[in-house]
């Protein structure tokens, strides 16, 4: 723990039910009601509730169809991504007016490391009770404050902060929650043992056959006895933390270690040609978000889940780097090639890992196909090259179809491959986030 002088101010700002506010915000007439956002299908999860609904007993990632028996008066509704990330940036807005050091985690919440700001905006715990009202005030959004000297504890204050669900009623949480330093392990050791990062149902059951149910008599624990109990690493992790400390920066800019896109389908897919398609528009999206960021990749995974759940990954890493849909395509449609589908697949993924910033790559490595004229299967039918980086003249084709994009939307342009009665099926961010939605079927 860092005390004196070196202590820093960090805040974590949590908002409270986001996704559900953000609705009951655009569709006041949902204010009060047991709201439920997320996938409405049968293979849906529950993204956010307000906390209506928490009061019966729904939480986050539950399947929809248990959120359903548990509230079967519930409204639910299909998450909207891009209106949550629209809201999202509001936020941020407010946070940035005080301090450039925001670290955000999701959509919904973020640390800011408000130590420097302090002399102009005055005590952390002011700044943090003005954030909650301006997000109030201006946005019309609820949020909770954690303030401590360092980051975990921030965020264990927050959730000390918020609201509570029951059936009688919301009861009001303390809105902002501040640990000073010195007081750090006066909050910390009453709490469950369940409440550190990193102990889940597993880790919580070794531990309490030592008798230990609290952080205080984790800590009371010698490091040696916890780390043959759980690992050495994990051990040693704990012990940290049930000793207060965290040494870790808030990081505005964290670097983005990989690009993703899956989809869980209502019903399981057998035929490969439609699995093809998927995972051109997988890649497709994928290749979208890179080119935005700024990045190339050189490794492509596929993931597949079956209907029994058995998950399987395949990846390739490639010669040099790679953010063109069609090249990342045939890397993928090459890897799903030798993959079984005939158990149905539940779940399709595509996502390149391994990047680096489109600077850093200076050259381009030719590929013998592209040399020779030549093309894979695979690259046919991505529609474009297999393999090493794309040629010139998909890299330029790729950012004409960019600019089309930003200019006309996602749906104006895409591979050919996914044209169908009601136009291009291109895959945007959040979309199925949470499982597909639809009518619920008698078995949910």
């Amino acid at each position: 723990m860092r005390h004196g002088p070196a202590a820093r101010s960090i805040l974590h700002v949590d908002m409270d039910a986001f996704y559900a506010a953000v609705e009951v915000l655009d569709a006041p007439d949902l204010a009060g009601q047991p709201v439920i956002v997320g996938g409405t299908g049968r293979r849906g999860v529950v993204a956010s509730c307000s906390y209506e609904a928490r009061a019966h007993g729904v939480r986050s990632a539950m399947p929809s169809g248990r959120a359903r028996q548990l509230c079967p008066h519930a409204v639910f509704v299909a998450g909207r991504h891009g209106r949550y990330a629209e809201v999202s940036r509001d936020i941020h807005a407010v946070f940035e007016h005080y301090t450039p050091l925001v670290e955000g985690i999701s959509l919904d919440e973020a640390f800011l490391d408000v130590t420097g700001s302090e002399r102009l905006f005055g005590p952390a715990a002011e700044i943090a009770t003005t954030i909650r009202s301006r997000i109030a005030n201006e946005l019309h959004l609820a949020c909770s404050v954690g303030v401590a000297p360092v980051k975990f504890l921030a965020k264990l204050a927050s959730e000390a902060a918020k609201p509570t669900a029951q059936l009688s009623g919301i009861i009001p949480g303390l809105g902002v929650v501040v640990i000073q330093p010195g007081e750090e392990l006066r909050f910390l050791h009453p709490l469950p043992i369940e409440s550190l990062w990193g102990v889940g149902p597993a880790t919580a059951a070794r531990l309490r056959r030592l008798g230990v149910t609290t952080v205080g008599e984790l800590a009371a624990i010698s490091p040696a006895t916890l780390e043959a109990v759980i690992g050495r690493s994990h051990g040693s992790h704990l012990a940290r933390l049930a000793r207060g400390d965290d040494d870790r920066p808030v990081e505005p800019d964290r670097d983005i270690k990989s690009v993703s896109h899956e989809e869980t389908y209502p019903v399981d897919l057998y035929d490969r040609g439609e699995l093809h398609q998927e995972v051109v528009r997988m890649a497709d999206a994928v290749a979208t978000r890179m080119r935005r960021a700024g990045v190339v990749g050189r490794t492509v995974t596929l993931k597949i889940r079956y209907g029994d759940f058995v998950t399987r990954t395949r990846s390739r890493t490639g010669p040099s780097g790679l953010s063109e849909g069609p090249s990342i395509a045939a890397m993928a449609l090459g890897l799903l090639d030798g993959v079984e589908v005939n158990p149905g697949v539940r779940l399709l993924g595509v996502g390149v890992s391994n990047l680096t910033g489109t600077v850093a790559v200076p050259f381009e490595q030719m590929s013998l196909d592209l040399e020779a004229g030549g093309e894979s299967d695979a690259s046919r039918r991505a529609g474009g090259p297999d393999g090493g980086a794309p040629s010139r003249l998909w890299r330029e084709a790729s950012g004409a179809v960019e600019a089309v994009r930003q200019r006309f939307g996602d749906g104006a342009v895409g591979p050919a491959t996914l044209l169908g009665p009601t136009g291009l099926r291109v895959k945007r961010p959040g979309d199925t986030q949470w499982g597909p939605s639809g009518a619920p079927s008698q078995s949910d």
